[in-house]
């Protein structure tokens, strides 16, 4: 029985795990078009601090579409690699308020508020992206590991 489980969740792993990125990206991206993305203080304080030039308002639906952009690659095959170049500026960027934001991030030393919890699950998302790409072939070879 066990062996049939681990079968069963080893067949259903990598479609899911290219549907749940999809989600999480496309669904908060499109939150921000909305203009109802609970993140949008904490990237207006981001914003404000870093490229001052750039008026939030062009700034959210820039990043909204870019985030829907990288669950949309994440979702179809072959968009990997694509999909993992996009998604590691966003991830720098994202990460950026554990330091420059400290007085929104953190309570205290080790102590996440919670939106600096929220940028801290980031960290399953990148190891969810790098299980992706490590069950694909090497450029060059003829068909992808699956």
């Amino acid at each position: 029985m066990d062996a049939g489980i681990i079968k069963t969740i080893g067949r259903l792993a990598l479609p899911l795990a290219h549907i749940s990125i999809f989600i999480i990206f496309f669904w908060f991206g499109f939150l921000k078009l909305l203009g109802v993305s609970p993140a949008n203080p904490l990237v207006e304080e981001l914003l404000s601090k870093t490229l001052p030039f750039i008026t939030f308002g062009q700034f959210i639906l820039i990043l909204g579409v870019y985030e829907m952009i990288i669950g949309v690659t994440f979702l179809i095959k072959g968009l990997e690699r694509v999909a993992l170049t996009l998604l590691i500026p966003h991830v720098i960027v994202t990460t950026l308020p554990l330091i420059l934001l400290p007085q929104i991030a953190w309570h205290g030393a080790f102590s996440p508020t919670l939106e600096g919890q929220y940028i801290i699950k980031n960290l399953a998302i990148v190891a969810l992206a790098f299980s992706l790409i490590a069950h694909i072939r090497p450029m060059g070879t003829e068909r992808q590991l699956r």
